[in-house]
């Protein structure tokens, strides 16, 4: 597994780098980036745009996300939750407010 780990992100920076160096010197004037450049812009976009609390992250925007921040809420909250919310709901609840308030 940390094989597999290790030739992604070596990869991914292969990627990165390749890109990087074939479009934005030509488009903007920019310098060409390393290996290392390119690991340490994959790194910084994970924290700018993914977070620091794992690869789940953007499991919290769906519906597994809802369930699970459901199921750590009191009922009291959970309520307010939704009245908060309104037709703005998590997963299919979210699709049957909106069809109802189309017709």
């Amino acid at each position: 597994m940390i094989t597999f780990a290790a030739l992604a992100v070596s990869l991914l920076g292969y990627v990165v780098m390749s890109i990087w160096n074939a479009v934005l010197p030509a488009v903007t004037g920019l310098h060409s980036i390393s290996f290392v450049q390119a690991l340490g812009l994959l790194v910084l976009s994970r924290i700018l745009f993914g977070g620091l609390r794992g690869w789940d992250v953007a499991a919290d925007i769906g519906e597994r996300g809802c369930t699970r921040a459901g199921n750590q809420m009191s009922p009291e909250e959970r309520e307010r939750f939704r009245e908060v919310l309104g037709s703005r709901g998590c997963g299919r609840n979210d699709a049957s407010a909106r069809s109802s308030q189309v017709g």
